[in-house]
């Protein structure tokens, strides 16, 4: 056994875990760590942005795209807690985030030192943060960080990735110790576990048998890399699929067999298959209210009399909202290779759905039809349509693309279609604002030659304009889109909505005169040494996206999008106790 000081022991372990990013920003509980990291700085990155909530986001970001985690490093007190939000965005949306935090010296606990929390208990930080992350560890000795710090990876990393905490007083950085090191812990995709043959079994019966079937794929299909499986299984039995956000991409969403997305921003032909269908097969997706019309029966779905098998590797979400006639508690891709060797042993095929197909195809006509003019229009303001439709026109089909909480999303979560897996990044379960801009940036260090665009609202990139600093000193070429309607617009088209139209606290108003007022976004860019671009017309922004794509350099497009264009319903999502709006396009039904 070796004498080692604490922080050479954490950066070693990093290092043997697979770890080579770490996202973080210094302060006076981690200058300990920070030296011994220097010594390994060729094996181990550290990338400082402006702020502890991009720094998470950052280490997301490249999780979602790499799938390799990254770990973050933050300072006592405020540096850690400002990671909160960002780790409840990794945690409900299941990204692994390796979180240091520093916390005051064992030698001064519960004396009220500068930054701990001492009301509860001495050095208290982890109970701020066990919400947020899968386990929070607190080692108090050197002795205590090579366990620690296994524990933690194989948490992070097994079943239900997501985002865990290693929460050390600061003492231990510097202090020394005898200690042996640990196997790695880190698993991720290494340990699938797989369905009984029995299940895989009924399932198939089940497939067989049915006439209008439907996929429902989420992001447990991404995270288990299993879109060749999926595709292959649409395309043998010749059930369409229908995606979540985070599960977009896992089929090629220009596959006639690929529906979009469902609930009230979802795509007519997605609610109708899944109002209509008779068997939902779902794998790794939640039923959450967005993407079920708030479980309202008949207008996205309608179990019980639809049957229902839910795969899921979280057995948490089995029977959350919808009790499953049959739950599988297995990975996705495990199950899907399962699902497929069966049929192929039964000789199995879907050719007898071309009705069913038939029908969909009718419902997609019917919405393209409804929804063309919006994408044909040019503008000033312009359109969000033509917004979508240009990124979609100028993107390579590899693009990296991310997305904030906001309206834009809405329009995306409708309208874009990826074309490859990881390759858009939503900000889904807990919708935290400030993730779209900073994420995109931990997306292009993990594929340093592919596009990374990062579409944003203005309200949202105005929470983390410091991304702008990063991008600069990490020679990042990644482009913002700022989509700037002057507004919260999701919040204010919701005022409109339920209260008679009006408005409050959501238009951002110059003060003196209430006119519509933002920053010149495209001149803070340039100030920051970013390249900046304003669009008013929608003719103009295809050719300043090539342009800005082309010049592989950080830029940011300023562009004047519509206020007063909304995404058409055709589901819904309620707001209790208010009543929600009936959809602007489609029906509900039930059998």
């Amino acid at each position: 056994m070796a004498m080692k000081k604490g922080g050479e022991i954490i950066t070693d372990t990093l290092i043997k875990e697979g770890i080579d990013h770490v996202f973080g920003i210094c302060g006076h509980g981690n200058v300990g760590l920070l030296d011994c990291m220097n010594e390994r700085r060729d094996e181990l990155k550290l990338v400082s942005p402006r702020h502890e909530q991009t720094a998470v986001h950052m280490a997301d970001g490249f999780f979602r795209v790499s799938h390799k985690p990254a770990a973050t490093l933050t300072s006592t007190g405020p540096g850690s807690a400002n990671q909160i939000m960002a780790l409840a965005v990794a945690q409900t949306d299941s990204s692994a985030v390796y979180s240091i935090t520093a916390n005051v010296p064992t030698q001064q606990f519960n004396r009220g030192p500068f930054q701990e929390l001492y009301m509860h208990h001495h050095a208290d930080f982890n109970n701020v943060i066990k919400p947020v992350v899968k386990r929070s560890f607190q080692p108090t000795r050197v002795e205590m960080l090579p366990l620690a710090m296994r524990q933690a990876a194989q948490t992070m990393t097994t079943g239900r990735p997501g985002p865990v905490n290693l929460d050390i007083p600061y003492n231990l950085f510097q202090e020394e110790a005898e200690v042996a090191d640990e196997p790695t812990g880190s698993a991720f995709g290494q340990r699938r576990s797989g369905a009984s043959m029995d299940d895989v079994q009924q399932v198939a019966d089940w497939l067989v048998a049915s006439e209008r079937p439907v996929l429902f794929i989420g992001h447990g299909v991404t995270l288990s890399e299993a879109g060749e499986e999926l595709t292959a299984l649409a395309h043998k039995m010749n059930v369409p699929v229908i995606s979540s956000p985070n599960g977009m991409g896992c089929i090629d969403m220009e596959d006639p067999l690929s529906l979009g997305f469902i609930g009230r921003n979802g795509a007519y032909q997605a609610n109708q298959a899944g109002r209509h269908a008779d068997l939902v097969l779902a794998i790794g997706a939640r039923f959450d209210d967005r993407s079920a019309s708030s479980w309202k029966p008949g207008y996205s779905w309608n179990f019980p009399q639809t049957k229902l098998v839910h795969v899921d590797l979280d057995h948490g979400e089995l029977g959350r909202n919808y009790p499953p006639d049959l739950p599988i508690l297995a990975d996705a891709k495990a199950f899907l290779r399962q699902l497929l060797a069966e049929l192929d042993r039964r000789g199995a095929s879907g050719a007898s759905r071309q009705g069913w197909l038939g029908e969909i195809a009718g419902w997609r006509a019917e919405w393209e039809r409804f929804v063309a003019p919006g994408f044909e229009m040019h503008t000033k303001p312009i359109r969000p349509e033509r917004v979508v439709a240009d990124c979609q026109k100028v993107l390579p089909e590899n693009a990296i693309l991310s997305l904030d909480s906001g309206v834009h999303h809405n329009w995306y979560m409708q309208f874009w279609k990826a074309r490859r897996p990881q390759s858009m990044l939503n900000t889904w379960g807990y919708s935290g604002m400030g993730f779209g801009p900073s994420a995109i940036m931990g997306a292009q260090l993990a594929a340093p030659d592919r596009v990374c665009v990062s579409v944003c609202g203005d309200g949202g990139f105005t929470m983390v304009p410091h991304v702008l600093c990063t991008a600069v000193e990490y020679n990042l070429p990644v482009v913002w889109v700022v989509w700037n309607n002057f507004a919260w617009g999701a919040i204010r088209d919701l005022q409109y909505g339920y209260f008679q139209g009006r408005e409050y606290g959501t238009a951002f108003y110059h003060g003196k005169n209430k006119e519509p007022y933002n920053p010149d976004f495209a001149a803070w860019a340039r100030a920051s040494g970013v390249d900046g671009y304003t669009v008013t017309r929608s003719e103009d922004f295809g050719q300043a996206l090539e342009t800005a794509i082309a010049n592989r350099r950080p830029a940011l497009i300023d562009v004047h999008v519509d206020a007063d264009v909304r995404p058409p319903a055709t589901g819904s999502w309620e707001l209790p106790p208010l009543q929600p709006k009936e959809p602007v396009y489609g029906k509900p039904w039930c059998p």
